[in-house]
């Protein structure tokens, strides 16, 4: 393969709905720029994009796929992205690193929650879009009524640049408004015969070239001008004016295909090749963690970004980089700019699928591959020596929002279980775990319940152990609404020396601001900041020597082991404040030991006379839904007792506010989905703990008795 410079480049992603026909367009795309010379099809699962397992089998993406293409004097790099929200992290690391997202819409179905997801995501990272508006050669084709849906959603931007002659079983035939020509296709698609607009199409095409010409020359200041004084501009001053509005988000252009026919796909990529900005042509420019603008500039020093990796059967780790400045080659050295570790990249590939074209070089803004690199994960910045501590600025990955425990079925596989999810999880940084001392149990967060899934199936298919998923664990917080006193004799005699301590303390809630005068007076103080939220405040009020001082650190010690495993339901505890001011001491049995028991047991028995209460976590959320699905989203947050604090609009969907117990969110994901036809997201925030209301309390006390029962 040739070397392309950056102006030669041109980097895609292919977003959309989950049914759009992504990887049908990337198989004709591979098709027509000569890459495969014959298409498959996701129903034979031999597609190049969807070649692995889970794929096949599911016949539907889970990874975004790297592919590219040699057309028209360019190399386009395309990057085929998951439909289902529950993969948006490949969404998000793909729009890191390309100029122009090609948003595909099932002409069909219209707007999905893919394609809504995926314009979110653009608006956000300043990405151009364009729109291929696709299966136009189906029964229920609606091109004029996606449009005008389309306008509802996007705005007057939505710029037809081609539209179908006869949408619907038969389509063969477009008009480009560019070219002012009718492109017709022959049965099976292939090259089209391309003549004028017949005179049946000319108002029809006449009106959309003004409404073209008047959004080209948005695109610059002096089309703009002079579209106000001569009313028209020339075709290449409308092509300059998309170009130019392309790159800056005021144009959303409109193509037409059958990618499964492969009509219109040629015509595209010209289009591609003319109009999508190269790396150093984007107004939307990564920037470096120092605030500098990544220049796609060959003639620097080498800065790679690694924005994916995976873990390839029979291959080993490969890594996908992005070149933001400089060149690579084949044996060259780097560092990485986080420890300044040295890699080599062995080997140069551009990717179309499983399949790998060894380069000689590659230069910046290309998209490339590599293995065998030793430490390079999602978000490294590799330089040469010259730039050793420039650093990309990472992307940041969409915040998990569904949560579930997991378990191996046999414990002997607990620990290669682990393994093998902190695995998954370096390559794919939507999904994290952690394994959570206070729960006892490995927590797993992602994007849905089809995203953890993915999960379970590459350990029920490829590393053959059972697994389970369970209900996470909530992590409650005890404490006390009044004050209490209570006394502990520990008292041990087995010959020889026994163990002998008594200890009588007053417990009080604790909160901000209040004062440490107590009913006893104070000699010592210690504040302790929990861990888990919340104080502990300590107070000596021994008089006299009752307890010699010595023994106060053991005291306390036992007390800080009971509120880790709290008395109500070994829940940790919080905002106490403890008054020791008396107890007895023996000369010779006296110890350490005894102390600390003495102080654990009172503890407890105070803890239950001083109105315990169990607190609960309460998170902020955001619940974004259409608004004619507000009614069912509305009940289903009230079953789950949650506090609506208000409502707010974006666009056509309504955003409810709301407070609610993380206790009643476990699969709230799905739910919504199922509500809303998977239209609906939410996002959560911690807020923090308050009190749960008495039959929940009393639920979770009769719970826990139950399980200590069933463990004696």
């Amino acid at each position: 393969m040739k070397v392309y410079q950056t102006s030669e480049i041109k980097n895609i992603a292919l977003v959309g709905g989950a049914k759009s026909g992504k990887t049908t367009l990337a198989e004709a795309i591979a098709f027509e720029a000569g890459i495969i010379n014959r298409r498959g099809s996701v129903e034979e699962k031999n597609t190049i994009s969807d070649y692995r397992d889970i794929e096949i089998d599911r016949r539907n993406s889970v990874v975004a796929t790297a592919l590219f293409a040699e057309y028209n004097t360019k190399k386009i790099n395309i990057l085929d992205v998951p439909g289902y929200s529950d993969f948006q992290g490949e969404l998000v690391a793909a729009l890191n690193v390309v100029e122009t997202a090609v948003v595909v819409i099932n002409s069909q179905i219209g707007i999905e929650v893919g394609t809504e997801l995926a314009f979110k995501h653009t608006d956000k990272l300043h990405i151009p879009i364009m729109f291929a508006m696709n299966q136009l050669d189906t029964e229920k084709a609606a091109f004029d009524e996606k449009i005008k849906e389309m306008k509802d959603f996007f705005g007057e931007k939505i710029t037809i640049i081609q539209y179908p002659v006869n949408a619907g079983v038969g389509f063969d035939s477009f008009v480009d408004l560019v070219t002012k020509k009718m492109y017709k296709y022959p049965k099976g698609g292939g090259k089209p015969e391309v003549t004028e607009i017949p005179e049946s199409e000319k108002a029809k095409a006449d009106q959309l070239y003004l409404t073209l010409v008047e959004n080209a020359a948005a695109g610059a200041d002096d089309l703009m001008e002079k579209y106000f004084d001569q009313g028209d501009l020339t075709i290449e001053e409308v092509r300059r004016g998309l170009k130019l509005g392309l790159a800056s988000r005021s144009v959303f252009p409109v193509l037409c295909c059958s990618a499964k026919e492969n009509m219109g796909v040629g015509r595209m990529l010209e289009f591609i090749s003319n109009n999508v900005p190269s790396p150093n042509e984007a107004v939307a420019i990564k920037t470096l963690t120092n605030g500098e603008k990544v220049s796609y500039d060959s003639t620097k020093p080498t800065t790679l970004f690694v924005f994916k990796t995976s873990n390839e059967q029979h291959l080993g780790e490969i890594a996908f980089m992005k070149v933001m400045a400089g060149e690579i080659i084949e044996g060259m050295d780097v560092l990485n700019s986080k420890n300044q570790n040295k890699e080599r990249i062995s080997q140069v590939y551009a990717n179309s699928g499983k399949t790998r074209t060894k380069l000689d070089k590659a230069v910046a803004g290309d998209i490339i591959s590599t293995i065998k690199l030793k430490d390079a994960k999602t978000n490294t910045t590799l330089n040469s020596a010259k730039n050793a501590s420039d650093t990309v600025s990472p992307i940041e990955f969409p915040l998990p929002i569904y949560t579930t425990a997991v378990k191996a079925h046999e414990n002997t596989d607990d620990e290669k279980v682990g393994a093998l999810i902190n695995e998954f999880c370096q390559h794919d940084r939507s999904m994290r775990v952690e394994l959570s001392r206070e729960l006892k149990q490995t927590i797993i967060k992602g994007m849905g319940e089809l995203h953890i899934n993915t999960l379970k199936w590459y350990f029920d298919n490829q590393h053959k152990i059972a697994i389970e998923f369970l209900a996470p664990k909530i992590p409650y917080r005890e404490t006390i609404t009044k004050s209490a006193e209570a006394s502990y004799r520990h008292k041990k005699q087995s010959g020889g020396a026994g163990q002998f301590g008594e200890v009588y303390m007053l417990i009080e809630p604790y909160f901000d601001g209040m004062s440490n005068q107590t009913k006893y007076p104070v000699r010592g103080t210690e504040t302790h900041e929990l861990p888990w939220g919340g104080k502990l405040v300590f107070n000596n009020c021994i008089v006299g020597g009752a307890i010699d001082a010595r023994f106060m650190p053991a005291i306390l010690k036992g007390i800080m082991e009971k509120i880790e495993e709290g008395p109500l339901t070994g829940s940790y505890a919080r905002d106490i404040v403890v008054n020791v001011f008396d107890g007895k001491m023996h000369p010779v049995d006296s110890n350490e030991m005894a102390f600390k028991l003495a102080g654990r047991n009172a503890f407890r028995e105070a803890f239950k006379n001083a109105g315990p209460k169990i607190l609960e976590p309460i998170y902020d959320m955001e619940v974004e839904v259409p608004g004619d699905m507000m009614g069912g989203v509305m009940t289903d947050l009230q079953g789950r007792r949650a506090i609506v604090m208000g409502m707010d609009s974006e666009g056509r969907n309504q955003i409810i506010k709301a407070q609610v117990p993380l206790a009643e969110m476990y699969r709230y994901s799905t739910s919504l989905s199922s509500l809303t036809s998977g239209r609906g997201c939410y996002s959560m925030k911690y807020k923090e703990y308050q009190q749960v209301p008495t039959d929940v309390q009393n639920a979770l006390l009769k719970a826990y008795e139950e399980a200590t029962k069933d463990e004696e």
